[in-house]
């Protein structure tokens, strides 16, 4: 059996040769230094999985994965990132990912996320847990104006899908989808897809 293959895209050529030593006995493992190189790279090795941070050089994170996923890339998305902050995990999942792990703590965790992601779930780092707990009265009050289908349409949304998508899923239309979200957007005062998928991960809608 041919082992899975992942590409890291990271510039820091210390910490990606320690991810080497951590998933090498299990995994088929290509690295590069930008987000230009990974769409290129990615193209050709067509990896299970794309590790890759947010801040590098050419090309960023967040954009190399919304150019790769509009190019049809099947790969599970998980961002690797120093940045414990909820509004770039929204950005994150609204482009495409499938997980979100911190360098301070990647070890063990970065193996369960792989093992997650590649099981189909979301993987999420244990402070936007924290910080779904905190939220709280008003987002459940908040909740009850959603119906159970724009409810469906939300969680969809957080786990990174398209609006095309979500409507093949769900067995509606396209523009019913999209009238779903933003009808979503409206009742909740909410003015874009980062701040939906965070109003998400407070509801619960997304697996941390």
């Amino acid at each position: 059996m041919s082992r899975l293959k992942i590409l890291l895209a990271d510039d820091h050529k210390m910490f990606s040769e320690g991810l080497r030593s951590l998933l090498q006995d299990d995994y088929d493992l290509v690295t590069v230094e930008n987000g230009q190189a990974l769409i290129d790279v990615a193209g050709q090795l067509n990896p299970e999985i794309i590790i890759v941070d947010i801040s590098m050089p050419v090309l960023n994170g967040f954009d190399a994965v919304r150019k790769l996923k509009k190019e049809g890339c099947a790969a599970k998305i998980i961002f690797l990132t120093m940045h414990a902050d909820a509004d770039l995990v929204a950005e994150a999942l609204s482009c495409g990912a499938s997980g979100y792990v911190l360098k301070q703590s990647v070890g063990e965790e970065l193996t369960t996320a792989i093992t997650q992601v590649l099981d189909g779930k979301v993987y999420m780092p244990q402070f936007v847990g924290n910080a779904s707990h905190r939220a709280s009265d008003r987002s459940a009050s908040h909740s009850l104006k959603l119906t159970p289908r724009q409810r469906e349409v939300l969680r969809l949304i957080a786990q990174g899908h398209t609006m095309k998508e979500i409507a093949a899923l769900l067995g509606i239309s396209t523009r019913t989808a999209e009238s779903h979200k933003y009808e979503m957007m409206d009742a909740l005062g909410i003015q874009t897809t980062a701040e939906l998928v965070q109003y998400a991960m407070k509801l619960g809608l997304i697996s941390t």
